[in-house]
């Protein structure tokens, strides 16, 4: 299969660059303030932007319908576009937006963010001009209770059935009224294999970025929820979205150790840098994993790699969404665009340029593996249906508890300068 290597800044890159260039990146809760709750004048540990409760798995919310912002109506003609399209950076195939063009005799705009800090502030200032936009799962309520996104109407979505049911009906937005699904992802141990020792033989396996033996070897995330939430876990908590100052505090403490015992990286760019050699044992998303394959010297074997995830589960698992807008100029478009990705062809032929997994149906891993996408010592990677059940996700905060994870991520990257 081939695999470009010409990926430009991605989302996974631009925390690291944000970092080096000293650019502060504003937190969510910061660049929604002024959209909270006027009732009461602020957000409450509950609820969220607009007085939306915040959802969880355990917590299912159905997100409230409004009169002025309804779905579009049955029947439409495509409109003649162009299809604005507001993702992240490079992370649809060019191919497949280019097979659509084909096919539907449209243009398609794609603007590209590196942040959804960035992202978020354009949607809510209304700077950006975009009928489809990809927020993470923890956004969705605020852009509902900001009254941006309006509903899908179904009776376009005729691929909806190839996609599994617990995302097409989530616990952020039950009945799915105003969320698709795009991609999925794990968030594991990436390492290799002739260097580091199994993940699985260490009683706690997020020990290893503790050890010693890989000092300068060692890699994180620069994402402030998913770093402190493997400390957490690590810590022997077992909420991964734990909103405990104590707990959260001890968590940082340990996050700090790492910077004098192993000379902690904190960034992305963890496929590269595994390939490499320059990296051992790093902190990754699974869809990372899946191509890092592609940057191995060359000479050097595709066995070299590994990643671990649980197989009773219990970290992080997740998927990203996609909302229209409340004002989009090609709702009709924007339903069949979306349709077209969820299409069984187009979706593998997306994989397998991502390495970030669609929730199709009837999908095995047997047939992931025997359609090439992935080599077999990298079968972890996979992302199953029902990991989602024994898995958590990056979850809704209020705004206090958001701002605490924010401070106390500070706290661990003044520590490592």
């Amino acid at each position: 299969m081939a695999h470009p290597l010409d990926r430009t800044t991605s989302r996974r890159d631009f925390l690291k660059r944000a970092a080096a260039a000293g650019v502060a990146i504003p937190s969510l809760a910061a660049i929604l303030a002024a959209c909270r709750d006027t009732s009461t004048g602020t957000g409450s540990p509950s609820t969220g932007v607009g007085g939306i409760p915040l959802a969880s798995p355990g917590n299912p919310v159905e997100l409230p319908l409004y009169d002025d912002i309804p779905a579009v109506a049955d029947g439409l003609p495509q409109e003649a576009g162009p299809l604005r399209v507001y993702n992240w950076n490079d992370y649809i195939y060019k191919k497949v937006i280019k097979q659509f063009q084909e096919e539907f005799s449209v243009e398609v705009e794609f603007t590209q963010f590196t942040g959804m800090s960035e992202a978020i502030n354009k949607v809510q200032s209304g700077t950006i001009n975009y009928d489809l936009f990809f927020p993470t799962i923890e956004n969705v309520g605020k852009l509902v209770g900001a009254k941006l996104i309006q509903p899908w109407n179904r009776t376009y979505l005729e691929n909806l059935g190839g996609i599994w049911p617990s995302l097409t009906d989530p616990w952020y937005d039950k009945g799915g009224r105003y969320t698709l699904p795009y991609l999925t992802w794990k968030t594991g141990i990436g390492y290799r294999r002739d260097f580091v020792d199994d993940p699985a033989t260490y009683d706690m396996p997020f020990d290893i970025f503790w050890d010693t033996k890989y000092a300068g070897k060692v890699g994180v995330l620069d994402e402030y929820r998913e770093t402190i939430g493997m400390a957490l876990l690590r810590n022997g908590g077992t909420n991964f979205n734990s909103v405990d100052a104590t707990e959260i505090g001890a968590a940082v403490d340990s996050l700090v150790e790492l910077i004098d015992l192993v000379n902690v990286e904190i960034g992305p760019g963890d496929y590269q840098k595994l390939a490499e050699g320059t990296s051992h044992v790093r902190y990754s998303w699974s869809g990372n994993m899946n191509y890092a394959q592609y940057y191995l010297p060359e000479g050097t074997s595709i066995d070299v790699l590994g990643y671990y995830y649980p197989p009773e589960g219990g970290w992080e698992v997740a998927n990203d969404t996609i909302v229209i807008n409340k004002d989009a100029e090609s709702p009709v478009l924007a339903h069949l665009f979306i349709d077209f990705l969820m299409r069984k062809d187009v979706a593998l032929t997306n994989f397998g340029y991502e390495g970030f997994q669609p929730p199709l149906v009837g999908v095995d891993r047997q047939e992931f593996l025997d359609a090439g996408f992935i080599p077999p010592n990298l079968e972890n990677t996979l992302v199953a249906e029902e990991d989602f059940q024994m898995g958590q996700p990056v979850a809704p905060l209020s705004p206090a508890d958001d701002q605490l994870y924010q401070d106390e991520w500070a706290r661990f990257k003044a520590g490592a300068g």
